[in-house]
């Protein structure tokens, strides 16, 4: 399988032009920030002094989306060259060996995810030290959706909402945008992974795909300048 990813349905077209949006806007808009910033400090001697702040969430939102978008089009890096030695039946199993072990991390990552994530939100973590066994009982200051990004402003059109979801009543209004905000990339990322995971799993086994990397990017550059050349030749 080639690793490029071709949708098929319209579904999984518009689904995979979103990812990209997503994944083109948290690049143009941390690209944008910085330059701003730079220009307002070497030439006004002014700055945003959230704009770091800001920066550094649309980088961990870009990765955290991209590790999932990466397992979709099979474009994480990875060493096969003890599988390419073996028969095709071989790599099979062992590709779904390798399955076993990332989605057993992926549930791992899942609960912890939302067990640092939940308290920012007024939910509960859950119990267990591997596995959700339930539900912590939390006490109201166990909570912290009354805790704000260090200097992010809060956008007026957020205010309503996240005032009246996760602000504890009688609380002072939220200066800054709640940390909740930004750490739920945190579990939607984890989650996004183990779907893709489950998906790229069931491609292996109906004979869609031999296994989770196919990125060959040394070959591939190799490859690329050797057209070239012939190319230019």
């Amino acid at each position: 399988m080639s690793a490029s990813y071709r949708p098929k349905s319209a579904l999984a077209r518009a689904v995979h032009a979103f990812e990209e949006t997503v994944i083109a806007t948290l690049l143009g808009l941390m690209t944008m920030v910085t330059f701003v910033n730079v220009v307002l400090r070497y030439v006004f001697n002014t700055g945003l002094i959230w704009g770091l702040e800001v920066t550094l969430v649309l980088f961990a939102w870009l990765v955290l989306f991209g590790i999932s978008y990466g397992f979709k089009i099979t474009m994480h890096l990875g060493v096969d060259a003890v599988l390419n030695m073996l028969s095709r039946g071989a790599r099979r199993w062992l590709s779904l060996l390798s399955l076993a072990v990332c989605l057993a991390y992926a549930l791992l990552l899942m609960k912890g995810a939302w067990d640092y994530w939940a308290p920012y939100a007024n939910l509960a973590p859950t119990t267990g030290r591997w596995f959700p066994t339930g539900f912590e009982t939390m006490k109201p200051w166990d909570f912290r959706g009354y805790v704000p990004t260090e200097r992010i402003p809060m956008p007026e059109f957020l205010r309503a909402p996240l005032e009246y979801l996760f602000l504890p009543e009688g609380d002072d209004p939220y200066e800054k945008l709640p940390m909740v905000v930004p750490y739920t990339m945190i579990p939607v990322a984890a989650a996004l992974i183990l779907y893709r995971l489950i998906e790229a799993g069931v491609r292996i086994i109906t004979g869609v795909q031999e296994g989770l990397i196919v990125s060959h990017e040394a070959e591939d550059a190799v490859e690329e300048a050797a057209a070239n050349a012939r190319k230019d030749a």
